[in-house]
């Protein structure tokens, strides 16, 4: 059965379909007063006629306008938290920075480390181990040949997260220890292999999805401190 079409419906489609949107805009804005008094054309739009027959925001257009600043401020608030914990971060560190650089001995830059760990970052504790079959200094960590890589990974620098495998490291703390930041260190000339390890109880404090630079930066000063002394 054929479907049949009136005219005058066919004609009315055609209409609406040549109407240019572009077009249309410009004839709503030439003849304004065609809005007027359209309560319910304007409802559905989501605007109003005030007063001074202006046509207005209605309820449902302020609603999205409230919903959009309000998910703008939420962003913004959380950005500047943000910014202001990335900031308090690098004054510790610099700060951390010139206690390691005043120690006295490697015994010293040891317990050093392990003191801003606390006091400055609130963790659990810091170490620095070292592997080889040379010794090694007072309160540093001794580490068997080939542990860093065991640790860190082979040509890996840094490790952030849940380390089950380094919880030696951190002597009777140890099984406290729920994430920790690990950095390679190389140090001396022939060069030995070592490790600076952050443990932290909260299991969240380090991830594997963090910027490890600011630690990674502690690496690398403790490294040209310890230099400042003979290998072990």
């Amino acid at each position: 059965m054929a479907l049949r079409v009136s005219t005058s419906d066919a004609s009315e489609q055609e209409s609406v379909d040549a109407v240019d949107p572009d077009s249309m805009r410009s004839l709503i804005r030439a003849h304004r007063e065609w809005l007027k008094g359209e309560t319910e054309l304007l409802g559905e739009l989501g605007l109003r006629e005030d007063v001074a027959n202006l046509v207005d925001f209605g309820p449902i257009a302020l609603s999205r306008v409230s919903e959009a600043h309000q998910r703008e401020s939420s962003e913004r608030r959380r950005l500047e938290a943000v910014a202001r914990a990335n900031y308090a971060a690098q004054a510790q560190t610099h700060a951390a920075v010139i206690d390691l650089l005043e120690a006295e001995s490697l015994q010293d830059l040891a317990a050093r480390l392990d003191e801003l760990a606390r006091a400055r970052f609130g963790l659990a504790t810091g170490v620095i181990a070292l592997e080889g079959d040379g010794g090694t200094p007072d309160g540093w960590v001794p580490l068997v040949s080939g542990q860093v890589d065991a640790l860190i990974g082979s040509h890996r620098l840094s490790k952030l997260g849940r380390c089950p495998t380094a919880v030696g490291l951190f002597g009777p703390l140890g099984p406290e220890i729920g994430s920790a930041a690990l950095l390679r260190l190389q140090m001396w000339k022939p060069a030995r292999q070592g490790v600076i390890a952050f443990g932290a109880v909260d299991a969240l404090a380090f991830s594997e999805d963090m910027g490890a630079e600011l630690v990674t930066f502690l690496a690398r000063v403790v490294e040209r401190t310890a230099e400042r002394w003979p290998s072990p």
